[in-house]
């Protein structure tokens, strides 16, 4: 879900940020937007006020994007867009801190906060009878070895088979097919322990969190562990331009449906450099807690050259601070307590060789480990959550002009004009040829 980096060293003359702007011949607002995608890298100035970024990764950005003038054919090479803010390792929903968002609110609320910009206390997504089943039936077709986004990605075409009004993408229109698209996906997932019974914690508001646990883990649920995954599904809502998103964007400049939009983001979740890191996190924080120890986890990795997942992140240079809250809500959590004290190992232990902190991979990995889930856990609660995030990039991007995002190749091979290929059937190239 994250991209790890190494730390680095800013010894060469520092650029503010109006310097850093004027040299990349953009606006002071487009180079924080450069730092929130990981294109760009800053330290906070002394005293704290402001950035400063390095000169020559300043300029090494400004020769790979070319300086070219803004044209139709040249597409926009940066986004307006009001839902996400990440600054000095924080990140905002629409200007307020998500941390917040998530200790006091749901998910389906901070859901509705990121598409319309107004708090719906008590909000609840309902699947559609007709859709559902549809959905259901799609994924009960596919082989039992199908992975969760394989099942998410099946459900999301089988809905959207059912809505033949998909096309309309007024605000009202997408939203309606938002709010019953993700309770749709997580309905289609088979069901791995009992559903929650009436009255119980699982059951108690009928939440998204809820209905997905079923879907996670044989585990029984319980308030704790309901408030980590509610307050998982609530910070993964979105994280500004992620690969996912950009494509999503991409599919709504083209004016493609919601429906479509989805699919495209979770094409490009399955990469293993994006949905799939917190089950390399998972996997690494098995092996801890089964050998009773992080030392010898971690000391294979560093010998092999292999990044330790779960730690490190490309833009946020302290904590991840969607993990913190988690491993605060995962320490109310009595089964969690021998993966918590592994992931605080593994950090510990990593720290003696490189100052990396731990990411929301490493507390999904708490959270499933710990609760009897599959490696692949953290990715379904990625992919749901991050479902709402590219439907509000969506709806922005249905307000801009279609087709926008058209960027320019830098071709690098051979310059016409080039001989006609031959294809081999030419006399001339027949048996006997001297050619």
């Amino acid at each position: 879900m994250t991209d790890q980096s190494e730390p680095e060293q800013h010894d060469a003359p520092r650029l503010t940020t109006r310097q850093a702007a004027e040299l990349l011949g953009v606006k002071p607002e487009t180079v924080y937007a450069y730092v929130s995608r990981g294109q760009l890298s800053s330290v906070r100035a002394a005293g704290g006020r402001g950035s400063t970024f390095d000169a020559e990764e300043v300029r090494a950005l400004a020769r790979r994007s070319g300086r070219r003038d803004p044209s139709p054919a040249g597409g926009d090479l940066a986004f307006r867009t009001g839902i996400t803010l990440i600054e000095d390792d924080r990140c905002y929903f629409r200007g307020v801190d998500a941390t917040e968002l998530a200790r006091r609110y749901g998910y389906e609320e901070v859901a509705e906060w990121l598409w319309t910009g107004e708090l719906r206390p008590g909000a609840r997504f309902a699947a559609p009878d007709g859709t559902l089943t549809a959905a259901r039936r799609a994924v009960e077709a596919l082989p039992a070895h199908s992975g969760s986004t394989d099942r998410l990605r099946v459900a999301v075409t089988a809905a959207a088979a059912t809505d033949p009004l998909r096309f309309d993408l007024s605000p009202a229109a997408v939203l309606n097919s938002a709010r019953g698209l993700i309770p749709t996906l997580v309905g289609a997932l088979p069901v791995v322990g009992a559903l929650p019974v009436l009255g119980s914690p699982a059951a108690e508001g009928d939440s998204l969190a809820a209905e997905l646990w079923s879907r996670l883990t044989a585990e029984p649920a319980d308030a704790p562990s309901l408030a980590v995954l509610d307050a998982a599904l609530a910070l993964l809502v979105d994280h500004d331009l992620a690969a996912s998103t950009l494509a999503a964007r991409v599919a709504a400049s083209a004016r493609a449906h919601p429906y479509a939009v989805v699919s495209a983001g979770l094409g490009v979740l399955e990469g293993p450099l994006h949905g799939a890191a917190s089950g390399l996190a998972h996997r690494l924080l098995r092996e801890a807690v089964d050998r009773g120890s992080a030392v010898p986890v971690v000391a294979d990795h560093l010998r092999t050259g292999r990044r330790v997942p779960g730690l490190g992140h490309r833009i946020y240079r302290g904590e991840d601070p969607r993990a913190a809250v988690l491993f605060e809500l995962l320490a109310e959590v009595p089964q969690a307590a021998g993966a918590l004290a592994a992931a605080r190992e593994v950090v510990a232990t990593t720290a003696r060789h490189a100052p990396l902190h731990a990411s929301i991979d490493l507390a999904l990995a708490v959270l499933s480990v710990s609760r009897g889930m599959a490696a692949d856990a953290g990715e379904t609660v990625f992919a749901v959550s991050r479902t709402a995030g590219w439907i509000a990039h969506a709806l922005e991007e249905y307000g801009e002009r279609p087709l926008r995002i058209r960027p320019s190749g830098q071709y690098t091979g051979p310059r016409p004009p080039q001989p006609f290929p031959r294809d081999g059937s030419g006399p001339d190239q027949g048996p006997g040829s001297a050619n």
